[in-house]
């Protein structure tokens, strides 16, 4: 069974290869260096989430604590139940770089929230229309005067946006139930709601529970954006390059230990093994670029007009400045894995 569906495990080990090379020539000396860390110390505040893998591996491995602890800098760990909670931290200062999806960081800067993605850490299905067991709703069409559970400002939200649209629907067609994932999926099962714009892992699991997917498509999930606030950035660009480069180290190690990253977002998602199979191996391109670029700009160009439409972003002007001044690929082109220590 293949990782990733779209970049094969040789050209993906050829580009380890290809980073580890530059930096054994000496390219590491053009990235940022961790001596502005290593004298101003203090904490980098940092989010994991079960939807974002790659943090689960990071943070497991503490390949971060292992490379900032003769800079004197603390690792300070919080989850993030969705993407509008690592939002809501990111605005209050509560973390520094935080995990999103696409849709919901552009939405976050459309609003003036000062992020910048710094890396692309997947490009999942993430996201599906989810129907409890013994279900009659057999289309998106049949939602027409139901409720549907999903969390405003996320994937899953944007989702079920597109997906009543492509139906002839709008949201005015439903009753939106506005929960968190975990909720939406209990809502789910005990009949609170008819249908749940559901995200993985929690996906998967209800799945395994008899729930079916009603409706996919890969074309509706945005990337997952790796964030980070201007201020860090500003302040201390060195501890950004730290964390991307962990990124992609943990790009390379999940692309060669599948069954291990599984079983580590079990481990931390409270999930059966088949189902944390089901999301790394089936679900989760993890092999994806992380430099931001092009292919993201495309997909929430598309999206980005459904803001205006629902009211979430004033004006489109908003949404055009944001999605203008949201990528920033200057940590990820730079990135060097070979820097990351491994934990004693």
């Amino acid at each position: 069974m293949s990782f990733s569906p779209t970049v094969s495990r040789r050209s993906f080990l050829g580009a380890a290869a290809a980073i580890s090379a530059l930096a054994m020539a000496g390219c590491a000396g053009e990235n940022a260096t961790t001596d502005g860390a290593a004298q101003q110390g203090g904490t980098l505040n940092i989010d994991f989430a079960t939807y974002n893998p790659l943090s689960l591996v990071i943070k497991e491995k503490g390949w971060l604590e292992a490379t900032l602890a003769d800079q004197g800098v603390t690792v300070n760990w919080l989850q993030s139940a969705g993407s509008n909670k690592a939002n809501e931290a990111l605005r209050a200062g509560a973390i520094d770089i935080g995990s999103t999806a696409g849709s919901a960081a552009l939405l976050a800067r459309s609003n003036k929230s000062p992020i910048k993605a710094i890396s692309i850490f997947s490009q999942p299905e993430w996201a599906a229309l989810v129907t409890a067991k013994g279900s009659t709703i057999t289309s998106v069409a049949a939602l027409k005067g139901k409720s549907v559970a999903a969390t405003k400002g996320t994937d899953p939200y944007f989702f079920l946006v597109q997906a009543l649209a492509e139906a002839g629907l709008s949201t005015k067609d439903v009753t939106v139930e506005n929960l968190q994932h975990a909720d939406g999926r209990a809502a789910l099962a005990n009949g609170s709601v008819d249908a749940w714009s559901g995200l993985d892992p929690i996906m998967a699991s209800a799945e395994q529970d008899g729930a079916s997917l009603l409706y996919r498509n890969l074309n509706f999930n945005t990337y997952g954006f790796l964030n980070a606030t201007e201020s860090f950035l500003k302040e201390k660009p060195e501890l950004a390059q730290t964390v991307v480069d962990a990124y992609e180290k943990a790009r390379f190690w999940a692309s060669e230990n599948p069954e291990e990253t599984a079983q580590i977002l079990a481990a931390a998602a409270g999930l059966k093994p088949e189902v944390a199979n089901t999301v790394i191996l089936e679900r989760s391109n993890l092999g994806v670029s992380g430099v931001p670029g092009e292919k993201q700009q495309a997909v929430l160009a598309k999206i980005g007009p459904t803001f205006v439409e629902l009211g979430d972003v004033k004006t489109q002007g908003e949404v055009d400045d944001a999605l203008a001044s949201l990528l920033d690929d200057s940590f990820a082109t730079k990135a060097n894995p070979a820097s990351i220590k491994e934990a004693s």
